[in-house]
């Protein structure tokens, strides 16, 4: 019978990128609700350079490239991406002028882009099935 410390790392991996994913395209779809126009008006208080442009490249970044972390697309790529922003959300943004309480989880989104970087997307991911991975789905050693 399988044990517990048995399970394949490369799990913890997915749920990290399955979660990150939910959070952050929910985070884009919530900018596309809202307007990209109150998204623009806030990055031009923070300030943000070129804040209409911005805006309307995070705000699809985040929707598109949130599913595709997801579905395991393009996730180290991804991960290098959002590990980028979210230096910029956790130290210009979060931790800057709002603290420490409200940079939490954009330290966490940070860590987790770095970690998709360099250890790659993990079980059931596209990604891994286009390069030819034998059996992905398989959750025991």
């Amino acid at each position: 019978m399988p044990r517990l410390t048995d399970i394949q790392r490369d799990w913890g991996i997915t749920v990290v990128r399955v979660m990150m994913g939910i959070i952050i395209l929910i985070a884009g779809y919530q900018k596309f609700a809202g307007g990209v126009g109150a998204v623009a008006t806030g990055f031009e208080k923070i300030p943000i350079p070129l804040p209409w442009l911005s805006a309307v490249f995070i705000s699809t970044l985040e929707l598109v490239g949130g599913a595709l972390l997801i579905v395991g697309l393009g996730v180290r790529w991804l991960g290098l991406v959002f590990a980028l922003e979210h230096v910029v959300t956790t130290f210009w943004v979060q931790l800057r002028l709002r603290g420490w309480p409200n940079g939490r989880l954009e330290l966490m989104l940070l860590a987790g882009g770095l970690m998709l970087f360099l250890a790659g997307p993990g079980k059931m991911a596209l990604d891994a099935a286009w390069r030819g991975e034998r059996s992905p789905w398989r959750f025991w050693r």
